[in-house]
């Protein structure tokens, strides 16, 4: 039993810190052990970085797809789906809902993308380094209007959200916080973007020009001098609230669902002890986001929160397809496979708004779960998938199996997958209709893969199956 918990415990972090883990890798882990595998998570340069000339063999206008939604998103599917580095890929996710920025304004998928290999780069670094790369990222210049942020006309549209959304949430700061910050950061654009026709999208390039910079003295949260965008940052990350409001978003993503942002500063966190924990953490490493990390994943209140995190689309469509296996080259039909989440109502690199996503239950209406439940449903059902028939000759092994030990071996080997004693009731229900599965004989055993297939079919759908 004291293994089966291994197993369990490693299966959770591999999902939270991943995007889950088939059977034999998991049992690779717990080989090396937990904490171990904590730091190689953390490490992602010690394992090879995703073959970017395979994508391009396959799929080259990913490379530079400009307008078009499937190339663009492809390119960061490929990614999800390959990597060796799932940390280091699902940081890139959990940035790209935080600093949200869309191709819906953008109208550039090479941009988008520039960010998110920017957020693979930084995402476990220094924070106050981070919002530093973001402030000058042309992406989020041009998103948030900060080109349009003048020493003699202040737009306020970057600073009210670096201050409400990356760093501090609502309450922690005045409008006069919003102006002197955004002040500070005039001046701060990119070269002139040069006409997309005839010969199409040329690179932004970050461009600070001093003759567009109100460099008079600013009064920003209880500091007064000539500030620039910089000292703005370097005040900031010294807010107690910018450390609670990091580690929230942390927490939010990677334990277990908070509330919606705009409700933070009405609903206390949902565990104030681990926000507090992860604070610490943040502060005391001077803003080290993989310091952060380190002390949340190896914490009893992360080892406890399995099955608290609803799966965003994301997760769904990525953990199904590293999963099952087979989906690893860009082969024809990748463009819609990269177009799924969307289907799920999470459209990647086009975020609704700046605020993100709504997460947690909001992922869920009677559309989206369909959604969710088909495309998972259409892969664990197939025995040729590599991932699926890992079970099936796992199964095999066993013998001839009884209703309830198929039903607890497919269970155990999808997950583990956790589910109430009337979700298994129904399981077992339905397997004893089937009678024994077994492989002895080349006819019994072409039934007994569907039967397993199909087994697995109905755990995906049960409502127990959506968590993480």
């Amino acid at each position: 039993m004291a293994y089966q918990e291994d197993i369990a415990l490693m299966a959770h972090l591999m999902r939270r810190a991943g995007f889950g883990a088939g059977r034999d890798e998991l049992e690779a882990r717990v080989a090396k052990g937990y904490e171990a595998t904590v730091e190689e998570l953390l490490h992602p340069e010690t394992q090879p970085a995703v073959d970017m000339y395979t994508l391009l063999r396959y799929q080259p206008a990913s490379l530079l797809p400009g307008g078009q939604p499937p190339m663009g998103n492809v390119n960061f599917m490929y990614h999800l789906v390959n990597t060796k580095r799932p940390l280091e890929e699902k940081m890139a996710l959990f940035w790209h809902h935080v600093f949200a920025t869309g191709n819906s304004k953008v109208d550039n998928y090479d941009q988008v993308l520039e960010q998110i290999a920017l957020f693979r780069q930084h995402g476990m670094g220094n924070y106050r380094d981070l919002l530093v790369t973001i402030a000058t990222n042309p992406t989020m210049i041009f998103w948030l209007d900060n080109n349009q942020n003048h020493g003699t006309a202040v737009n306020e549209n970057w600073g009210r959200e670096l201050l409400e959304l990356f760093s501090m949430g609502v309450g922690a700061y005045t409008e006069r916080d919003v102006r002197e910050a955004s002040r500070a950061f005039t001046g701060w654009t990119f070269e002139t973007k040069i006409p997309r026709l005839p010969y199409g999208r040329f690179p932004w390039k970050f461009e600070y020009r001093p003759e567009d910079h109100d460099d008079g003295e600013k009064e920003f949260l209880g500091h007064r001098g000539r500030f620039n965008g910089e000292d703005i940052i370097d005040i900031v990350v010294e807010q107690p609230a910018c450390a609670r409001f990091v580690c929230r978003h942390l927490y939010n993503f990677f334990v277990a669902d908070e509330p919606q942002v705009p409700a933070w500063p009405i609903d206390p966190p949902r565990d104030q002890k681990a926000i507090d924990t992860m604070t610490a953490a943040f502060r005391q490493s001077r803003f080290d986001i993989r310091s952060v990390l380190r002390v949340l994943f190896n914490s009893s209140f992360f080892k406890e929160a399995r099955y608290k995190h609803l799966k965003s689309p994301a997760e769904v469509v990525v953990g199904s397809l590293r999963f099952v296996g087979g989906q690893e080259l860009p082969r024809p039909g990748y463009g819609d496979l990269s177009m799924q989440p969307a289907y799920m109502g999470q459209d990647l690199l086009n975020p609704p708004s700046v605020e993100g996503w709504h997460t947690g239950p909001e992922w869920i209406n009677s559309g989206s779960l369909m959604a969710r439940i088909n495309f998972v449903a259409g892969l664990v059902g197939d025995p040729s998938l590599p991932g699926v028939r890992a079970i099936i000759d796992r199964l095999k092994t066993k013998g001839t199996l009884s209703p309830e030990q198929l039903v607890d071996g497919c269970l155990d080997l999808l997950g583990p997958v956790e589910v109430s004693p009337e979700t298994r009731r129904e399981l077992v229900a339905q397997a004893k209709e089937w009678g024994q599965t077994g492989w002895a004989s080349e006819t019994s055993a072409k039934t007994a893969d569907k039967r397993v297939g199909e087994m697995l079919q109905l755990i995906v759908a049960t409502r127990e199956y959506q968590f993480a």
